[in-house]
């Protein structure tokens, strides 16, 4: 059977777009449902009850949600395609480090732009 992946995502969201890095870094094929922020559907309220944000990755029917989770959830899940960090311990730490460092980055950016079309 093969695997069904859904994303719920907003196209210039940063954080989707590193979900979408990583899928087509493991060349997996997935449906990419694009959401209305000001008009969140039904779809992703139920798969993300807590924080009705996206992205929210859906596989085989169960939600996993924010963006970093998602990454590792990839790659931990398929393990049989290139990973997506070095196997080298620090270097795999030095990876995670920018990754959140870039996270918070963009967080603050988007919370000064907070009234922007990007999360409303």
């Amino acid at each position: 059977m093969a695997d069904e992946i859904i994303l719920l995502d907003f196209w210039p969201s940063m954080f989707g777009m590193k979900v979408r890095i990583a899928l087509a870094e493991k060349g997996l094929k997935y449906e990419y449902r694009d959401e209305d922020l000001f008009n969140k559907g039904p779809l992703l309220l139920e798969m993300n009850p807590i924080h009705k944000k996206i992205p929210v990755l859906i596989h085989n029917g169960k939600p996993i949600c924010e963006s970093q989770i998602i990454v590792q959830y990839i790659d931990e899940v398929w393990k049989d395609k290139s990973p997506l960090l070095p196997s080298d311990q620090y270097h795999r730490a030095q990876a995670r480090f920018w990754a959140d460092y870039i996270d918070k980055k963009i967080s603050s950016i988007e919370m000064q732009q907070k009234g922007a079309f990007f999360y409303p």
